[in-house]
């Protein structure tokens, strides 16, 4: 009797088990979390003074926002900070978390992009830094080989879920390279454009990590220690980076962060997802463009070059409208936490 008892209750305590296993798992992602927090924090006071001594400071514009003027000089490049903390912790976990690679790839390979860019407008002082069809061609082998990548060293579908369509992907076909390489370096330059108030890049890609981060673990892609380590990293460099900032990220850490979102996207298979949860991205990059053409387009027209926005990207329009730097940082990452939300309910 009692033998058949604890074989009766056999399936329940291995189910138990296996749910306990699960729960642990899920848990060890918050080491990465931790440890590329811990590097940011202590990377921070070795590499700001560093950059101050070699007089590694932003510009500012003349004809910008004049209340941005007083931070020039402030320390650029900072993006070394969490793109190093990344890097680091990401290292412990390839070995068992292989398919991290392509993600750290696209992160380290637009970061050195970005580094690059850095280095000639505020060490060699060249103004223009990259010029753009330079940018434009890293831009692309990069891409390209992570897209090669992708495609013959990973399992990796190339088919795209659609939000609030479950089971549903669309397979893009002869047009899946064509829309990579569109997507990697829309969503890259995206990043790069929010990137322009204290603080404001860091806070709404740290939702879209997490976010990232949620799904990663919730479909066992193992690529969440990489995740993990970016929303640490940034939690790390914000410290600094929040108004006022001690250091601004440059092209560095903007386009570093491009890279890992849409490499991100791609190993989940969600790149439409970028639309939901980046938002903020898509608005900031097409702010600028709408801006730019309008302007062209009435100075053709009547001589006069006018604007629809009071300055774009759309943060300084919101500036210039009144609102304190600190009020649309909260706001962009509240809204991006929504969206992020929202995002988790299409899956």
């Amino acid at each position: 009797m009692a033998a058949a008892l604890s074989f009766a209750g056999l399936p329940g305590m291995i189910q138990k088990y296996i749910k306990m296993r699960c729960v642990m798992t899920e848990y060890k992602m918050v080491l990465p979390v931790l440890a590329a927090f811990i590097v940011s924090v202590v990377l921070g006071p070795i590499i700001i003074p560093y950059l101050r001594k070699l007089k590694m400071g932003q510009t500012e514009r003349e004809n910008g926002v004049q209340s941005h003027l007083k931070k020039a000089g402030t320390p650029t490049m900072g993006g070394i900070i969490f793109l190093l903390s990344t890097v680091v912790t990401s290292l412990f976990y390839v070995k068992d978390y292989p398919k991290i690679i392509p993600v750290l790839f696209l992160t380290l390979g637009f970061g050195l992009i970005g580094f690059w860019d850095d280095y000639l407008k505020v060490v060699l002082r060249r103004s223009d830094g990259l010029l753009a069809w330079q940018k434009m061609l890293c831009q692309l082998v990069v891409t390209g080989i992570f897209a090669f990548y992708l495609m013959k060293f990973t399992d990796v579908s190339m088919t795209i879920k659609v939000p609030f369509a479950a089971g549903y992907e669309i397979n893009p076909g002869f047009l899946t390279v064509p829309l990579l390489f569109f997507v990697v370096i829309g969503t890259v330059n995206g990043v790069n454009f929010t990137d322009g108030l204290d603080g404001l890049a860091s806070s709404v890609t740290i939702m879209v990590a997490t976010f990232f981060s949620v799904v990663a673990i919730g479909t066992k892609s193992v690529i969440e220690p990489i995740t993990c380590a970016v929303v640490g990293a940034l939690m790390g460099f914000l410290l600094f980076n929040v108004y006022p900032a001690k250091i601004f990220m440059g092209d560095t850490g903007s386009l570093a962060l491009g890279g890992f979102v849409v490499a991100t996207a791609y190993m989940l298979q969600m790149p439409l997802y970028i639309l939901i949860v980046g938002l903020i991205y898509l608005a900031e990059v097409i702010s600028v463009m709408v801006q730019v053409t309008y302007f062209k387009y009435t100075k053709k027209k009547t001589g006069v070059g006018k604007r629809i926005f009071r300055m774009a990207p759309l943060h300084h329009h919101f500036e210039l409208g009144g609102w304190s730097e600190t009020r649309v940082v909260a706001v962009f990452a509240i809204v991006t936490a929504l969206l992020c939300m929202l995002a988790l309910l299409g899956l």
